[in-house]
């Protein structure tokens, strides 16, 4: 079983990517094939930042100048920056950017929340990129007037993962290598979304919950990208009507919508089946649980197609053997 302070490390990096309360400005993945086409410009005038060019505190967007000696304190941003193979400008992270596992090897400077500007300014960075959270903007204050450059990006879908990649390919002047991966990532979600629509249908797809904290009950809903990763995966999210990214409900509530299957890591699994207060759900009771890795699934990260990829398989194993 994980540690406690393992498990609130994780849920640390989960809040980073559901602390958003509303998906009113977010696109679905569907927008994922007319955003590619538009990619399709050349490199060099995908490069170019225009004025209007903004991050989601509404700060100019950095030229590739300033990205220099970079500091990360929002795994995805981490993720994506080793994936684009531009690592070697990194010169810290935060204590929650753990992947890739090279990652480790960077200082780390502590929380991506309201992190230590004092830390972080120590590193010398030229570019701090964060997490866009109301909680950060103390901090990117406080850097904008020691005359360092931020970016400050959300991610809640898996739109506002492609977008993010798209921008630090940019930031970088990486363009090319940007687009590189957001095609790949698309076409292993498309290639899965395909298979389950051939093979599974509708009616035959499961009702399911994904709880991300036990007391008080924390689950994914509606406006996370965890609930398109559902989708695709070819289950019907219980909370999928509720737009929060992750709302709190009630046991009752969960038991009135009665979920046939229940996502989680193999920790929380134990951890529910062992819970009185748990064992009032139906699907919990009699052991329904798609064991899920949530060190692949926790983050909107490079790795979105093969958390689909194993969330089918974990929903429908006869599928197991296509979906390698």
């Amino acid at each position: 079983m994980f540690s406690q302070t393992a498990s609130k490390r994780r849920f640390g990096i989960l809040l980073l990517a559901l602390c958003a309360s509303t998906v009113a400005a977010c696109r679905d993945s569907s927008d994922d094939s007319s955003r590619d086409a538009s990619r399709d410009s050349a490199t060099a005038s995908a490069n170019v930042l225009t004025p209007a060019d903004t991050d989601d505190f509404g700060a100019p967007f950095p030229d590739a100048s300033s990205a220099q000696r970079v500091v990360t304190l929002n795994p995805t941003s981490t993720e994506i920056i080793f994936a684009l193979g531009e690592n070697s400008r990194l010169v810290g992270r935060s204590d929650w950017d753990e992947f890739p596992k090279e990652a480790k090897q960077l200082p780390s400077l502590g929380n991506g929340i309201k992190p230590n500007v004092e830390a972080v300014l120590a590193a010398r960075p030229t570019l701090v990129v964060l997490y866009a959270t109301p909680d950060n903007r103390p901090a990117v204050e406080a850097f904008t007037r020691a005359g360092v450059k931020t970016l400050a990006l959300r991610v809640d879908r898996i739109a506002g993962f492609h977008k993010h990649v798209e921008i630090l390919g940019r930031v970088f002047g990486v363009a090319d290598k940007a687009k590189i991966l957001n095609d790949s990532v698309s076409a292993t979600l498309r290639r899965v979304q395909s298979l389950v629509e051939r093979h599974v249908p509708v009616d035959q797809r499961p009702t399911a919950l994904w709880p991300v904290w036990n007391t008080p009950p924390m689950v994914i809903g509606g406006g996370s990208y965890m609930d398109e990763l559902l989708t695709i995966a070819g289950a019907r999210n219980v909370f999928h009507d509720n737009a929060n990214p992750s709302p709190q409900v009630s046991v009752e509530e969960i038991v009135r919508r009665n979920p046939q299957q229940i996502v989680v890591g193999p920790a929380r699994a134990k951890e529910l089946a062992a819970s009185p207060i748990w064992r009032a759900v139906p699907a919990v009771r009699d052991g329904h649980f798609a064991v899920m890795d949530p060190e692949l699934t926790g983050r909107p990260s490079v790795q979105l197609g093969m958390a689909a990829m194993a969330l089918a398989r974990s929903l429908h194993p006869a599928l197991a053997d296509s979906l390698k």
